[in-house]
Parts: C-alpha cells; sequence; structure tokens
C-alpha cells in the first residue's frame, strides 16, 4: 500500500521570506581579504623607518624600492578586488606623486573597519554612505590644519621635498636633491599660467660611475651619447649653431627591394661619384647656414649617416651626435627653442638653435654630450643623475620624480600640512567626536572608520621599531589637549611637535590619499558577486 505523499508548501506563502544571501557575504569578505593581503604586504615600507622590497623578475631583473607606487605595479596581481588597490596606488601616483604607500595601508585599514561593520549586520550602502560622508568631513578637517605657503618661500619648499626623500633608500642625499628637485620645477614654472606645471619639462638622464653625490642640475641639454668622431671630427664648439635634422645624411634608396646589376666599371665609377656628390651638396648646403652642429634623428629605413657623410661633415668642421631618439625631438627642440628639419631644402638659419657652447665630457667610463648657454632657452631642465650601480639610480630617479612631484603639489595647491602621522590622528578625534552628533547606524559607521584612520600613525611607530599601542595612545592624548601639530618623530623615537621638525608634506597628497582609498573602498563595498565570461 503507498504512503500518502505530504502535500509540499506553496512556495508563494507569506511565511517563506527567507534569502540566501550566504553566496553575496563570501564573495564580498573575499574580496576585502584580498584587498587587505595586498595593503598588508606594502604596510612594512611605509616611513622613513620602513623596509625595501627586492622585485625579481621572471627574466632576472632585480629592482629594490620602497615606493608603494613601484612594488604594486610590478606585483602580478590575480584577484580582481586586490587589482583594484593596485591601480590606487597608481592613481595616487598621478594625482600626487607621493603619499603611494599611505594610500593602500589606508584603504587597508578602511576594509578591516567595513568587515566588523559587515559581520555586525549593517548593510553595505549604509556603511558606503557613511564612507562617503566621512571622506567630506575629514578634507574640512585637513583644510583647517594647513598652513598656506608661498612660492617664494624656497625654504618651505625645500623642507616638503626632503619629508618626501627621507622615507626612500637614498634618504641620506635629500639634502642635495631636496633643492635640486625645488630649483628644477621652479624653472619651468610658467608665469603666465602658474598652476600647470609639466614634469616631462624635467628631463632624467642616468648615467652609470661616481655616487648620488655626483647628481647635478644641468640648464641646458645632456645626451647619453658620444660624438660621432669616426672621421676625426671636432669634439668641442664654441658659439654652437645648432640644427635638428629628421633626415638622412646618406645616398638615397628606392621604396621597394630592388637590385642593380652592375656590368663593368665604368658605370661602377660613375654610382660612387654620384653618391660622393650627392652628399658633398648636402654637406654644403649644411655648411652655407653657418650650422656646426647637427643632432640627426635616429632613423629606421636606412643609415642615417654613413662614414663618407661623417668624413665630409668632419671636413667642415661640424660636430655629429647621432641615433637622438624619435620622442627626445620634442624635449630638445623645446630646450633648444629651434625647428626640427624634415628635409635638406628646407634648411635654413631661422630653424637653428643657439648655444655658447657644445661638447663631449667624459664621465666615469663614458663620454656624455652637454649643450650649455643656450640662447632664448625654453622653459626646460636636465637632471643628470649618477650612482655606482643601476639599482642605485634606478632608485634616486625615481625618488626625484616623488621630490619632484611633492613640489608640484604645492605648485598647484599651495598649502603645507604636519607630516609624521599628526594629520590621521587629528582626523581621526575630530571625526570620533562627530560621529556622536549622528543618530543610528551611521554613528557606528563612523566611529569605526574613525578608528581605522590610526593605522598610519600606528605603522610610522611599528615601522621605526617603537611601542606603538604607547605611542598613538600618548599621540591622541597630546591632539585632545589642543596640540594638533604633534607626530611621531621617528629620528629621535618619540612624539614631538613635527612642524618645529621641518616634516611637512602638501595639503594635496593627504587630501587625495583621502578621496581615493575611500572610493576604492567603497567600490569593493558595493561589489557582491563576480562572473566570470568566456
Amino acid at each position: 500500500m503507498a504512503a500518502a505523499v505530504p502535500a509540499l508548501p506553496s512556495s508563494s506563502s507569506k511565511t517563506e521570506n527567507y534569502v540566501d544571501t550566504k553566496r553575496r557575504d563570501d564573495v564580498r569578505q573575499a574580496n576585502i581579504l584580498a584587498a587587505r593581503a595586498v595593503a598588508d604586504a606594502v604596510r612594512t615600507s611605509l616611513g622613513p623607518r620602513g623596509m625595501d622590497k627586492m622585485i625579481c623578475s621572471p627574466s632576472g631583473d632585480v629592482v629594490i624600492t620602497n615606493d608603494g607606487a613601484t612594488i604594486l605595479s610590478r606585483m602580478s596581481v590575480l584577484q580582481p578586488a586586490a587589482k583594484m588597490l593596485a591601480e590606487l596606488s597608481h592613481s595616487q601616483d598621478a594625482a600626487a606623486g607621493d603619499g603611494t604607500t599611505s594610500v593602500v595601508v589606508l584603504a587597508g585599514s578602511l576594509l578591516r573597519g567595513s568587515l566588523s561593520l559587515l559581520s555586525a549586520g549593517i548593510h553595505p550602502t549604509i556603511v558606503s554612505d557613511s564612507l562617503h560622508k566621512l571622506s567630506i568631513k575629514a578634507l574640512e578637517i585637513l583644510q583647517s590644519m594647513a598652513i598656506p605657503v608661498e612660492l617664494s618661500d624656497r625654504e618651505s619648499l625645500v623642507k616638503s621635498a626632503a619629508t618626501s626623500l627621507n622615507s626612500k633608500v637614498v634618504s641620506q642625499y635629500s639634502s642635495l636633491l631636496a633643492p635640486l628637485a625645488v630649483d628644477a620645477v621652479l624653472s619651468v614654472v610658467d608665469p603666465a599660467n602658474p598652476s600647470l606645471v609639466d614634469l616631462r619639462d624635467v628631463k632624467i638622464v642616468k648615467k652609470h660611475g661616481g655616487t648620488v653625490d655626483d647628481t647635478e642640475l644641468v640648464r641646458g641639454l645632456v645626451f647619453d651619447k658620444k660624438v660621432s668622431h669616426v672621421a676625426g671630427g671636432p669634439t668641442r664648439v664654441e658659439n654652437a649653431k645648432i640644427a635638428v635634422i629628421q633626415f638622412q645624411i646618406s645616398p638615397p634608396k628606392t621604396d621597394i627591394e630592388q637590385s642593380i646589376v652592375v656590368s663593368d666599371y665604368t658605370q661602377m665609377d660613375r654610382i660612387l661619384r654620384e653618391e660622393r656628390n650627392y652628399i658633398l651638396g648636402m654637406v654644403k648646403k649644411i655648411k652655407a647656414t653657418g650650422c656646426n652642429v647637427l643632432l640627426i634623428q635616429k632613423s629606421i629605413l636606412r643609415d642615417a649617416v654613413t662614414d663618407l657623410s661623417l668624413h665630409y661633415l668632419a671636413k667642415a668642421k661640424i660636430l655629429v651626435v647621432k641615433d637622438v631618439e624619435r620622442d627626445e625631438i620634442e624635449f630638445i627642440t623645446k630646450t633648444l627653442n629651434c625647428l626640427p628639419i624634415a628635409n635638406i631644402e628646407h634648411f635654413r638659419e631661422e630653424k637653428l638653435g643657439f648655444a655658447d657652447c657644445v661638447e663631449e665630457v667624459s664621465i666615469g667610463e663614458g663620454k656624455i654630450v652637454k649643450i650649455t648657454g643656450i640662447k632664448d632657452m625654453g622653459r626646460t631642465m636636465t637632471v643628470l643623475v649618477r650612482g655606482s650601480n643601476q639599482l642605485v639610480i634606478d632608485e634616486a630617479e625615481r625618488s626625484l620624480h616623488d621630490a619632484l612631484c611633492v613640489v608640484r603639489c604645492l605648485v598647484n595647491k599651495k598649502f603645507l600640512i604636519a607630516g609624521g602621522g599628526a594629520p590621521e590622528i587629528e582626523m581621526s578625534r575630530q571625526l570620533g567626536a562627530w560621529s556622536k552628533e549622528l543618530k543610528g547606524m551611521e554613528s557606528y559607521c563612523v566611529k569605526e572608520f574613525a578608528e581605522a584612520l590610526e593605522v598610519i600613525p600606528y605603522t610610522l611607530a611599528e615601522n621605526a621599531g617603537l611601542n606603538p599601542i604607547a605611542i598613538v595612545t600618548e599621540l591622541r592624548n597630546r591632539h585632545a589637549q589642543g596640540e594638533i601639530n604633534t607626530g611621531i618623530n621617528v629620528r629621535k623615537g618619540q612624539i614631538t611637535n613635527i612642524l618645529e621638525e621641518n616634516v611637512v608634506q602638501p595639503l594635496l597628497v593627504s587630501n587625495s590619499a583621502i578621496t581615493l582609498s575611500t572610493e576604492c573602498v567603497r567600490m569593493i563595498l558595493k561589489i557582491d558577486d563576480i562572473v566570470t565570461v568566456r
């Protein structure tokens, strides 16, 4: 006898409204944990006492750095949310140039706070909206702490550039590189449009040999190549008239592949004679304009110069620098205030640049070409970076780029702010007080995120080998008494007024770090599923 089958309850009954959110929570948690893992990887390299990372590529290239953007750009991150943190560091590098490690550490801490709020049952949208309000309030607090600065106040600019360099591998050279960065940026600022600084106008040339102490700022041009003196041409020219040419001084070739069959010697002689006359005609046209220095662009189709043309140019006492890269042409013509010449028929004196001296200089093992005393020079600068090995030179270049970016930030937004964890503790304190004025869930969220901001001073103290809990507690206490510029002095291992210690940074760096990290965290919180498509 068949057993009676119990009737299944209808799925549309009003009592059943359970929704399985486990998958969404798991995806969110996986995203947050992956992103936090990336933040923890770079956390040890924060601050002047931070450690460096050695990055090895499969091809055997080695990079030693503690610049957050460089570390994360070289790391092969696969998880999509973790990739967002790597890109966050890149965005900070583009916006401010400094604070690339801080922004990732800050995002990691905000994610840790978000996870505890989500596990308490608060909806992600409420958490996200609270974070948005908190970022707006935090920017107001930072603005209230900022100190206005003038571009004529060179000392303040040097202090902020030195603060940026103090956390780098080349920190012992900050007294040399900081003034150099300030002078370079102030030289390329256009008085007509002072808020726009294009760092492409500061060219960094790296040359192996010597130490970082030998790094110098050159008002002019430097080429990391030798003069072509195959045929014994000049290596030093005074009162130079310089032409930048984009055509080849070599026998012409047809556009298609072809072969010429020569049947007797008279024809052979005729070909060689024609080649000689063709090149000689070009050299005479060049010499007729008074040009005595040629910068020749690298050619893909055929040789830019041949031994024969070099011989004639040497006879005409013209100094030749060949194989100039195509992407350098714009910088060279802007500096020399001349025009690139694309055809021998357009070779005229008004297209030339003028300089007092062009010479080949021996440096270390190699040689460089220096052009100085340029007349009507464009707003550009060249920095010649020296170092004992390639790793040091590369890191010096990255550090110098960060220092240049810091000065650019101050030109764009003329406000300074204290460093050493002071702004973060002050924001945390004021936001904690503000959370008590809010109502409902927002109050909880803001309080949690306000505590998350303390990660910067905590990490600074931890990396400097101090007791982080004691230091952060003491900092809170001092800020509560109204000492808003008190921060961690990692060199002395104690809490001091950071402004008196000359540890300052541009307001734009902190503003950008807060805005970008909150934006990134909000985006990660809103993701509830990962869909893979083929």
